[in-house]
This record gives structure tokens, sequence and C-alpha cells, in this order.
């Protein structure tokens, strides 16, 4: 992978030891209204709009230093419920690389998530933790991510259906945050505890830090971790550069094109426009720290 040599060839020399590499998991819209014979073409959801679109899913797993952002991977999701498909794959060779991609992109989306990550780890980009939203944060996906060598820093759904053990019970994270007594005055965050992650017959260990949300004054945030070595406050601020991927997906919107420079139906021709996209982002990028950074002269 081309992010795994700029990583570890040129921006891992410029950072400091203490600094944490992490892996950052979020999905955008690429959206494609109009164009009805698009291959693959599906109903794709608008988290912004909250309504449904023609599209695609664009599933990314990207790298920070904390200084600098590269795309790692991505897969464009299509559904796989069939309801949702308007179009079908074309029919390829199966031994090629296109049939594999198109199997990818009719799968669910926690399943190709794991995938992305685990080829980031045969690829051995520099990473100690993976960071994303609440869609992906399940008993499950932790515990598979953590067997991978990788620590968690998630948002936590607050769902009655999740249960973590805690004080020897199955409970939901938003019982365990009433039982508990909240941290006063201007602390970072209200309550910080110690719970198990289990699926069958697998279990880890995990904290979850509850903080404040600054949108609604009297609601709460949950973050869970699996790295039990660090502070809350670290995890507060690790947690914080999740954010990154966001302005990745605003900059290559609106001064790389994506999406709006592919204007082809085959599902192969968009999967190579957004590789082009992701080339382009990871030159400007370097480049942009190379003239920031004091320590490359």
């Amino acid at each position: 992978m081309l992010s795994t040599q700029i990583a570890s060839e040129t921006l891992t020399k410029l950072t400091d030891e203490k600094r944490v590499n992490v892996l950052i998991l979020d999905d955008t819209l690429f959206e494609r209204a109009g164009a009805k014979k698009v291959e693959l073409l599906a109903k794709a959801f608008d988290h912004v709009k909250r309504t449904y679109k023609y599209g695609f899913r664009l599933l990314t797993l990207g790298w920070s230093d904390e200084n600098t952002f590269l795309p790692v991977n991505g897969c464009l999701l299509s559904t796989e419920n069939k309801k949702n498909r308007i179009n079908e794959a074309a029919i390829v060779d199966k031994r090629t690389a296109g049939y594999t991609r198109r199997n990818l992109a009719q799968t669910k989306a926690t399943t190709v998530a794991l995938e992305l990550i685990k080829a980031a780890k045969m690829a051995m980009i520099p990473a100690s933790h993976v960071l994303f939203d609440t869609w992906f944060c399940s008993p499950s996906s932790l515990i598979s991510i953590k067997e991978m060598g990788y620590d968690i820093i998630a948002m936590a759904k607050k769902t009655p259906k999740i249960h973590y053990l805690y004080d020897g019970k199955m409970q939901p994270l938003t019982e365990i945050y009433k039982k508990n007594k909240k941290r006063r005055g201007r602390s970072r965050y209200l309550l910080s505890v110690e719970v198990t992650i289990k699926k069958d017959d697998y279990s880890i260990p995990a904290r979850i830090v509850y903080v404040r949300n600054r949108n609604k004054r009297k609601d709460y945030l949950a973050i869970i971790t699996t790295d039990m070595n660090i502070s809350e406050d670290e995890v507060i601020r690790i947690c914080r550069k999740r954010w990154d991927i966001e302005v990745f997906f605003k900059v290559c919107k609106s001064y790389l094109k994506l999406g709006k420079g592919c204007n082809s139906l085959s599902y192969d021709a968009m999967t190579a426009h957004v590789a082009i996209v992701f080339t382009r982002y990871m030159l400007l990028a370097v480049e942009n720290r190379q003239q920031s950074d004091l320590r490359t002269l």
C-alpha cells in the first residue's frame, strides 16, 4: 500500500515516539443521482440529510499520527439487501480483483470493515489503536479487532440491546450510568467504569468513559476503550482524532471532486476514481507536512 510506505518511511520519522498512531474507520455517501444504470447502484442512507439517495457508501479506513491523515483503503458499498439494490454486478472472471471487489460491495458493512483492518495489519502500517463511531461498535466487532492486536477507542451505542458485564451482571451502558455517582465540577468526564465485553465464549476487559454532550447539556456520550493502560483524559484526547476523517471527506468532495469526477457506469471505474482521489490527497498531505514541519528541513 502507498499509505504504508508514506507512513513508515516518511511520517513516522517526524513524529515523537510518545505520539499515538491510529487507524480511523468511517463511511460517507458516494452519490450517483440521475445515473440509474450504474453497476451495483443502491439506495444509500445519507446520515446528514436523514434520507435515502441513489449511490454507494464509501467505507474508508484512514491513518493518523495526530498531525497528518492518510487514507489507507476503501470500498464502495452497495448493499447486501437485494430490495435496495437497483442494478446487479457485471459478470467478470472470478479470478480477478474486480470479482472480489464486487463481492465485497455486496457484503455487510461490519464484515467489510474487518477486512479493511485486516489488510492494513498485513501491510504492517504502524498503528496501535482503531477509532470509529457508534455504528461499528458491537461486542463481536470489538473482540475481533482486539484479536488482531489493536486496541479500540470508539463511541459506544446507547442502546438496551448491547450489554456489558458490570458488577456481576450483564447491563446496558445506560443502566451502568444510572447506578454510579458522577464527578462534579469542571472534570473532563462524568464517570469512568471498568467492564467486560462478552460474546459467546470470548471476553475482553474494557473501560467506558462517560463525557458531557456539548450539544445537549443534560445528555452524555459514552466512549469505550480496550486500552486499560491509558488515562481517561488520554482516551478523550485520542478519540477526538476521529474527526480527522470527516475533514478528509470534506476536502475530497469539495476540492478533489470525489464522486463528481467520475461519470462511468462501471464499478471498476468508480473504484479506480476513488483510488486516484485518495492518492492525490496523500500527495497534498505529504506536501503540507513538509511545508509546515520544521523537522523536514
